[in-house]
């Protein structure tokens, strides 16, 4: 049976940024040797998730340097992604609509888990397929 690890974000954010090259470094050896040695490396939607604020907030990188590097880990052939058509459909909706990435996940994975429909209270995110905006009724009509 194949060892799986699952990755922190902070493992896979120095691969990404190469911001520390001890860590950079390690974490680089740690994706080539982990085939060779059995193990499959897992990324969760979480980690995936603090990844892209990590990546907005701390690095400020733009939506399309985003969705490259999103898109890369999708591509890579050295990870196992955690519900994958999930986040390949958050992916598709961040890149084409106006909702932030972590709505876009939401609605996603509700509707994974067979959700008719994702309620918020956020405009953006209720144009998203899959999801509903409940407007913000003033509490004079009721």
């Amino acid at each position: 049976m194949t060892e799986r690890l699952g990755l922190d974000t902070n493992v896979v954010a120095r691969l990404v940024l190469a911001d520390d090259p001890t860590q950079t470094y390690q974490a680089a050896a740690l994706i080539r040797g982990a085939r060779s040695a059995g193990r499959q490396l897992v990324l969760g939607l979480p980690t995936v998730l603090e990844l892209e604020w990590v990546l907005r907030s701390r690095a400020r990188l733009d939506k399309a340097a985003v969705l490259r590097v999103v898109k890369g880990l999708l591509e890579s052939q050295d990870l196992e992604i955690d519900n994958e058509h999930t986040l390949e459909q958050a992916v598709y909706h961040y890149e084409n609509g106006s909702a932030d990435f972590a709505d876009c996940l939401f609605a996603a994975h509700y509707r994974a888990l067979g959700c008719s429909a994702m309620l918020t209270f956020d405009r953006q995110a209720g144009h998203l397929a899959g999801a509903q905006w409940l407007s913000l009724a003033s509490p004079e009509t009721h």
